[in-house]
């Protein structure tokens, strides 16, 4: 970008969001503006009834979620099945919050990706302080916490053997010469009173106690099925950096153990689980994956760096090509639009991956890309690109879709094409039968997974299948798609919606496919 630019964005948006986008600005979304392509009829009635659309639709008119603002932590807190941490590590929690602030916090890890041959087992007591609500991250609660007491015990002889010689090694002298650990036997890793600490021996951080979220829903709209998730801090991707990272999104939400979706069988097993009993989970055969048909969203999805969108994910297995949608918002539960992005490429086959048991990979490219500004800041944030950086030169308008592909992408969004990801996949079926798909996390960094080493170890929210089947290229249009997802979005917002659209494109260093 030219200097010309820097300035641009430096001094002139602060006087354009201060002076331009009050109280009373309207945003011009696509339906108070004609249409300059007809529809179809039958392509668009199909779509307006499929079940892709009905269940977007209800994650952009709130999903009926109630988020707490300041959360109520306190109760009993668990995993609703195996989870995968990158390295990968394979955990499930049981956390405890209790009314005096302490809490105690089980961990525990299992040699494979289904949860069903525990390893070792922490045990984390300490102290935890609600501050404020975050002004990074809306919608969550930043948290202060103090460590009291890090405990590890080890389920097997030979994890204890393993994890001692460890330990010495990455602390020379912690364990004294001549013992080493037992199975079963409660090891400290950390004491308060005492100069005991080795907890990074085990690559052990809390720092997802520093950002706090408690949703509450009414599940399938039965006022006697409230169900209540917490969703704590992220992990940094890469273990090395996970005692220095101050989370920036969530991870998979525990749920409260009196207020639970009464088919998660794992909730009750890990439930019941202590140190002494680790949770063993039903063992079950890896899916194969089907990289075919339609896949969503299943809730508002938060992203590193203040992002919030849906997904949207069409998969032509008959020629491996893929389409995607990206629907961004200003907002934690994705009712005020910023931009969309529509990416379009292809996948090479899958194969098994030697390093994440379960996982499959892949090889994305995008080479074909368009985008719409749905809102007035984020029009005008576009229009200061050049001609060659960004599409046509000052032309974007509010809900007017632009093909990026002829400019290489969008410097605006981080946006390279042609561009090539190295991505993870597992497939899954919850508890009323429904495919799930898993694609691997995004780097911490916001870097790109552009080359085979830089590929996720672990996965970000799954996304549900919601047709079995692609639709025809020619059924529908993504600007039809654009269309309707923008219909019944506030027509005026207040200058607060605005500003972190604004912090969105500045830390914003890599947009990536398959987010």
């Amino acid at each position: 970008m030219s200097c010309l630019c820097c300035l641009l964005v430096r001094y002139l948006f602060p006087a354009l969001f201060l002076l331009g986008l009050g109280d009373g600005s309207t945003l011009l979304y696509p339906d108070s503006r004609p249409h300059h392509r007809s529809l179809e009829k039958s392509a668009w009635k199909a779509f307006k009834e499929s079940q892709c659309h009905h269940m977007l639709k209800h994650l952009h008119n709130g999903a009926r979620i109630t988020v707490q603002m300041p959360p109520t932590i306190e109760g009993h807190w668990v995993s609703t099945g195996c989870e995968v941490r990158s390295g990968p590590e394979f955990i499930t929690r049981s956390y405890r919050f209790y009314h005096n602030n302490t809490f105690k916090a089980y961990q525990f890890y299992y040699g494979g990706n289904h949860c069903t041959n525990p390893t070792y087992t922490l045990v984390i007591r300490g102290k935890i302080r609600l501050r404020q609500a975050s002004w990074i991250i809306r919608g969550g609660t930043e948290a202060d916490y103090q460590l009291h007491h890090v405990q590890v015990i080890c389920h097997t002889e030979a994890l204890a053997e393993m994890l001692s010689q460890l330990v010495n090694h990455t602390c020379p002298g912690f364990i004294p010469a001549g013992s080493s650990w037992a199975q079963d036997v409660p090891h400290d890793l950390w004491q308060e009173e005492s100069s005991c600490e080795c907890t990074r021996a085990v690559n052990f951080a809390m720092h997802e106690l520093q950002l706090i979220r408690v949703e509450k829903q009414y599940l399938h709209h039965n006022l006697d099925h409230l169900v209540e998730e917490l969703f704590l801090g992220d992990i940094h991707t890469d273990a090395s950096q996970r005692m220095f990272y101050r989370p920036s999104s969530y991870q998979p939400p525990l749920q409260n153990a009196k207020n639970h979706d009464h088919a998660c069988i794992a909730c009750r097993i890990i439930f019941r689980s202590d140190e002494h009993h680790p949770p063993i989970l039903p063992p079950k055969a890896d899916l194969t994956i089907g990289l075919h048909g339609e896949w969503v969203s299943q809730r508002c999805e938060v992203r590193p760096e203040v992002l919030f969108l849906t997904r949207h994910f069409i998969f032509h297995d008959n020629n491996n090509t893929w389409e995607g949608h990206y629907y961004h918002y200003s907002d934690p539960i994705c009712k005020h639009p910023t931009f969309t992005i529509y990416a379009r490429g292809r996948y090479s086959r899958g194969i098994h991956s030697a390093h994440v048991m379960g996982g499959t990979e892949f090889v994305f490219k995008v080479n074909h890309m368009k985008v719409t500004p749905m809102d007035a800041a984020t029009a005008s944030l576009l229009n200061v690109f050049s001609g060659n950086e960004c599409g046509a030169e000052g032309s974007w308008q509010v809900g007017v879709q632009q093909d990026v592909t002829h400019t290489n992408g969008c410097v605006a969004l981080g946006i390279k094409l042609p561009h090539t990801e190295y991505e993870i996949f597992k497939m899954e079926q919850d508890s009323q039968g429904r495919y799930l798909l898993f694609n691997g996390q995004r780097p911490s960094d916001g870097s790109s997974p552009d080359r085979p080493e830089k590929r996720a170890t672990s996965y970000q929210m799954p996304l549900v299948q919601c047709a079995s089947s692609a639709p025809r290229a020619d059924d529908l249009t993504e600007e039809q798609r654009v269309y309707q997802y923008a219909s019944g979005a506030p027509q005026s917002a207040h200058f607060s919606t605005y500003i972190p659209a604004l912090a969105c494109f500045w830390t914003m260093p890599h947009w990536n496919i398959l987010r």
